[in-house]
């Protein structure tokens, strides 16, 4: 029954200690991040041409650059914003050694599934605007170029504007669809149980349609097409906190019959 107390007195170390391992960690985070964005700033041009693929498909031909510094400055967003996709397994690697040690046995082996997911889960929400969610907002949002009266109403896309809508669009997705791992966290930390969160379900989804209101466009479509999921991963939230709960109490039964 001492073991895994044990276990986490033997992983104690000083503050120092502590300091020094933090130290040390950021400084691995920071010099990936570094080197990938010298590697993602030369093929910041290629990841770009495929960013702009929706707004082709979507019968935009052109884009302008309005400010001297624009191009510079979007081919630099473009970098950091590969460089942390491409870094962040190793960001997450980083951030679990650090903080394993603390845990107990039963803590790491609840947790590292979580780890696991959230990479996953963040590419398929930004799977999802990329490929759903961005042509249907440029579809309804170029809509409104046109004959206005014998004149003829275009929409220039600047280069900068553009790219801070896709990025709003695939981090607000991907972010999103944390939602089954944050509820997930905060149920193992006690903060909020499984009955709570079914009882709390009509609010639940009154705030996931009030998310996708602020991260969607202004536009019916593209707000029910991010809300609609969010509903889904709250369900499968609860359904995966339900075989959590399940797990814990076998293995506290198992336990309570060794002892």
């Amino acid at each position: 029954m001492n073991a895994p107390v044990d276990d986490l007195e033997a992983s104690r170390a000083p503050l120092l200690d502590h300091l020094i391992e933090l130290r040390r960690r950021l400084f691995f985070c920071f010099a990936t991040v570094f080197v990938a964005i010298l590697l993602t700033y030369t093929f910041s041009r290629d990841i770009f041409t495929l960013l702009v693929q929706p707004l082709l498909k979507a019968g935009q031909t052109k884009i302008v650059t309005i400010g001297v510094f624009d191009g510079f400055f979007v081919q630099l967003k473009i970098a950091i914003f590969a460089a942390l996709m491409i870094s962040f397994p190793v960001i997450a690697n980083q951030l679990w050694q650090f903080v394993a040690p603390g845990l107990y046995r039963q803590e790491k082996r609840a947790l590292l599934p979580f780890l696991i997911a959230t990479p996953i889960l963040f590419a398929m929400g930004a799977s999802m605007a990329y490929f759903v969610a961005v042509p249907a907002a440029l579809h309804f949002l170029l809509s409104f170029q046109g004959n206005l009266g014998g004149v003829h109403q275009e929409a220039l896309t600047s280069v900068a504007s553009y790219l801070d809508f896709i990025m709003q669009f695939l981090f607000g997705f991907g972010i999103a669809f944390l939602m089954p791992v944050l509820l997930m966290i905060v149920e193992r930390a006690g903060l909020v149980t499984r009955k709570q969160l079914v009882a709390g379900r009509r609010y639940a989804i009154v705030g996931c349609f009030a998310l996708a209101l602020v991260l969607a466009p202004p536009d019916a479509g593209s707000m029910i097409m991010l809300a609609v999921p969010l509903v889904l991963l709250y369900e499968l939230a609860l359904i995966a906190i339900w075989f959590s709960e399940r797990g814990r109490k076998k293995a506290a039964a198992t336990d309570l019959v060794e002892s």
